[in-house]
């Protein structure tokens, strides 16, 4: 996860972090953060497969900024008081896309 110019997160994968990192710093690439620089590594882990990886990238993508936030704390606490305040919605409020 990076930090972006003016507090805005990116999250993403790869398979390589500094390269990745190089070409983020560098706008290689149109998009998010190349608009946004600079861009700070703020969390990574590694997974055993590209499958959880890209599953965790989609899960936390979703997730609200206190969550992220929490996550770069290493707040495990927070992140479950977050998750089981999510789980508490209102029907509606999913159909509607009302929760993170």
């Amino acid at each position: 996860m990076l930090r972006c110019r003016g507090g805005a997160f990116y999250v993403g994968h790869t398979d390589n972090l500094e390269r990745r990192m190089d070409e983020h710093h560098s706008s290689v690439f149109p998009g998010f953060t190349a608009t946004r620089l600079p861009v700070a590594l703020i969390w990574s882990e590694c997974f055993s497969s590209r499958l959880e990886t890209l599953e965790t990238e989609q899960r936390i993508m979703g997730w609200s900024r206190a969550k992220k936030m929490a996550l770069v704390r290493g707040d495990w606490d927070l992140i479950s008081r977050l998750a089981k305040k999510q789980c508490s919605t209102s029907t509606s409020s999913v159909r509607t896309g009302g929760y993170e």
